[in-house]
């Protein structure tokens, strides 16, 4: 066939084809799923999360979100949890501050602020003034992930947060904002390039117009499908305010530089004894671990240098102060670690429900004995100081990577959780309700893909 010839039965073809795939799709009648509803089937049990936090006169009351869950409020000890974000434009939060002076203000940052192959990013800051029942959008839409988020302890309307910007590439909206009028504006007080942003920020509880701030300069690189390190560049570090955020100045005595592969770094102040602040810090070399400072933060000394308790990555980076106590410190990581000579030693503290990748700790100031603590396995108070712990089997948080279905009657649903397993459920229940009863685990994985035999539901 002459090239002629072939090029005009192509252009026929094409004009018999092209309407064919340009056709609109049917439109299927709404009245054939009018009636159906969205319904939770679990599994009932905590998800990978990250913010959590008590509040000041109310050692009932608390604040936890899953980082693709929205944000969820207990009033008793943590026995039952509730969702209050639910209608909210970012379902992925990284930080929860409310206001020691009026606790009905609550500040929520967006974006788990975490750098990981599978993440999601938020859209900025959201606040409450009714303890969670309505939400107001603030700003900062473009920061995509934030960290941290402060609250000056004697007024609500003074407000910190550190963003820490696109995970997968450069933009400006990222570094450390201070708002003095309760998030209607947000001014950029501590900044250094598109490509560092902030992973922390700390208010001295003594004086409000010193903090300390960590600048992190990481992205996730597009090929990382497993290994979940990121990328590193210089430009991390710790910085200090005296003036209340006007200016910062580097703190860098006694502490890794870039050259030592300087990543995140988590920061505790004891509010008992301010001068003593403890640091947990990631680098890429042998000076990873908990620096302590008993200056203030002018100098520092690595205390200990086990990296099973501080350092190992990007995630656990959580470090809390006993109130009463500058020695006690606790360290979140893949255990949670607790140490009573200043960091010199640590034992392993938490109990169950245990699991791994435990991500941050909040201790009340009012009664150390009451502590929060978040992780993959969701989040978990104690009131007795670590010795027992609530459930973690009330929270239908779990962050799914694949979902699949059966053919039995009633149909049984399946999926890899992260970092707990794979789980499967039943649709529904002989007790009128689905409980943790009804799922069990077919396997170990998480990151797997579950596959049923449609002829044999007992293969999979």
């Amino acid at each position: 066939m002459s090239g002629l010839l072939r090029s005009k039965w192509m252009f026929l073809l094409a004009l018999v084809v092209l309407p064919w795939f340009a056709a609109p799709a049917q439109q299927v009648d709404p009245k054939l799923y009018g009636e159906m509803r969205w319904r939770c089937i679990g599994p009932f049990r905590g998800g990978r999360t990250v913010a959590i936090t008590g509040v000041p006169h109310q050692p009932n009351l608390f604040y936890m979100a899953p980082v693709n869950g929205g944000v969820w409020k207990s009033d008793d000890f943590g026995n039952t949890w509730t969702p209050i974000f639910d209608g909210q434009d970012s379902g992925s939060v990284g930080a929860i501050a409310v206001a020691p002076s009026d606790t009905n203000i609550i500040y929520v940052g967006s974006g788990e602020g975490l750098q990981r192959p599978d993440l999601a990013v938020g859209d900025g800051v959201y606040k409450s003034t009714d303890a969670g029942k309505s939400w107001t959008h603030l700003g900062l839409r473009d920061a995509q992930q934030i960290t941290a988020i402060v609250v000056d302890p004697k007024n609500p309307e003074r407000v910190f947060v550190a963003a820490e910007g696109h995970p997968y590439g450069p933009n400006t909206e990222r570094g450390v904002f201070r708002s003095l009028d309760g998030g209607k504006s947000f001014e950029k007080v501590l900044y250094q390039d598109e490509n560092t942003g902030a992973a922390d920020i700390v208010m001295d509880p003594s004086n409000p117009e010193v903090l300390f701030a960590a600048l992190w300069a990481a992205r996730v690189a597009p090929w990382e499908v497993r290994s979940g390190e990121s990328f590193t560049i210089p430009g991390s570090g710790l910085f200090k305010s005296v003036d209340g955020g006007s200016t910062w100045k580097p703190i860098t005595q006694g502490l890794p530089t870039a050259d030592d592969g300087l990543a995140r770094i988590g920061i505790a102040i004891a509010s008992s004894h301010p001068k003593r602040i403890y640091l947990n810090v990631e680098t890429k070399k042998d000076h990873a671990g908990i620096y302590r400072s008993d200056d203030a933060g002018e100098s520092w000394q690595l205390v200990n240098s086990d990296h099973r308790i501080g350092g190992r990555g990007p995630g656990a980076m959580g470090i809390a102060v006993a109130p009463d106590n500058p020695d006690t410190i606790y360290i979140a990581n893949t255990t949670a670690w607790k140490s009573t000579d200043a960091g010199k030693t640590f034992v392993g503290w938490k109990g169950a429900p245990g699991g791994d990748d435990y991500q941050r700790i909040w201790v009340s100031a009012e009664n150390p004995q009451i502590i929060a603590l978040s992780a993959d396995q969701g989040a978990a108070i104690s009131v007795n100081g670590g010795a027992s712990w609530s459930s973690w089997y009330n929270q239908p948080t779990a962050q799914f990577y694949d979902v699949t279905t059966d053919n039995r009657f009633p149909y049984w649903v399946y999926g890899g959780q992260q970092e707990s397993g794979s789980v499967a459920t039943k649709s529904r229940s002989d007790s009128g309700e689905i409980t943790f009863r009804d799922w069990t685990m077919p396997g170990v994985f998480e990151y797997g893909r579950v596959a049923v035999d449609p002829t044999d539901a007992n293969i999979v």
